[in-house]
């Protein structure tokens, strides 16, 4: 079996449940699913930079309203739970948690101790961090040991 660890800061769409369970073709696949809700390590700056970017100006005007931090982790665990359904629905093994210190260090040890044969970070474009390759995929390629992938996620 394959194993995938698969960060995403949203919950899986159908889309995106259909495109990552079908990368590997027929090879059944195994997923552990790390949610990062929105914190510190998210600058909100950075974040209107990209709505702004993206021509998405009222997201921008909202940013501080969405919630962060420890506010933010109901929402976190709702979003996991809901992917990791959707990912077993799809007839994948999935399990799951949300990360809140240290995302980077908290991926390395999971691969490590899954053995897992991949790391796929699913996100919106953060084009600021990805200029700069501070995204979460390119500082995990330096970290993890395994072939990293980025893959934009949808929206329904």
């Amino acid at each position: 079996m394959f194993t995938s660890v698969l960060m995403i800061e949203k919950p899986l769409t159908s889309t995106d449940v259909d495109f990552v369970t079908t990368l590997h073709g027929d090879e059944r696949v195994s997923f552990v699913v790390l949610m990062q809700p929105r914190g510190d390590q998210a600058d909100v700056l950075l974040r209107a930079i990209d709505d702004v970017a993206m021509g998405e100006l009222k997201e921008a005007t909202r940013e501080g309203d969405e919630p962060e931090g420890k506010e933010a982790r109901p929402l976190a665990e709702q979003a996991l739970e809901v992917s990791l359904k959707a990912l077993r629905a799809a007839g994948c093994e999935a399990v799951g948690e949300v990360v809140e210190d240290h995302p980077l260090n908290k991926m390395k040890t999971v691969v490590d101790e899954t053995n897992a044969d991949e790391v796929i970070v699913l996100t919106a474009p953060h084009y600021v961090e990805e200029f700069f390759h501070r995204d979460w995929a390119s500082r995990a390629r330096h970290k993890v040991g395994v072939p990293v992938l980025k893959l934009f996620a949808h929206s329904d």
